[in-house]
């Protein structure tokens, strides 16, 4: 088994902790599903938002969606002019047999336009796992 890395986006049309519970458990989850990954195979998960998103802490979101005992660390993003607003990132360290070229990140909500290197012309995953080939991010995503 190896230790491999998730990534994930999600952006809030608000700045609503409400909105940010339920947009970081949506995120959370679908990373696991695409990647068939259990709670117990989750080592830790870091979490960013924007500068603009100050209505909570966004592993709140991880909680309420049942991991309580994967350790959480939240930071705040870097302060970019130009950059999306209003966006949680997340990386997860999870224990996989997955080759690293079949992990599947996860963008939703909007922030598709962080990685669209992988998607396709009608917003599909167009790729799993190749997100490192470019060798840069659109956005620090």
């Amino acid at each position: 088994m190896a230790i491999r890395a998730i990534r994930g986006a999600t952006c809030l049309t608000a700045n609503i902790a409400e909105e940010m519970n339920d947009a970081v458990a949506e995120l959370i989850d679908q990373m696991m599903i695409r990647n068939r990954v259990s709670s117990a195979q989750v080592i830790s998960i870091l979490l960013t938002g924007t500068p603009d998103l100050t209505c909570a802490f966004p592993a709140a979101g991880i909680r309420i969606h049942g991991l309580t005992d994967v350790p959480l660390m939240c930071a705040q993003e870097m302060n970019v002019v130009g950059a999306l607003e209003r966006v949680v990132r997340i990386m997860a360290q999870v224990e996989t047999d997955q080759e690293r070229s079949e992990v599947h990140h996860v963008y939703l909500r909007g922030a598709e336009v962080l990685r669209a290197d992988l998607f396709d012309d009608s917003g599909q995953s167009g790729q799993s796992g190749q997100s490192g080939q470019s060798g840069k991010d659109a956005q620090g995503a």
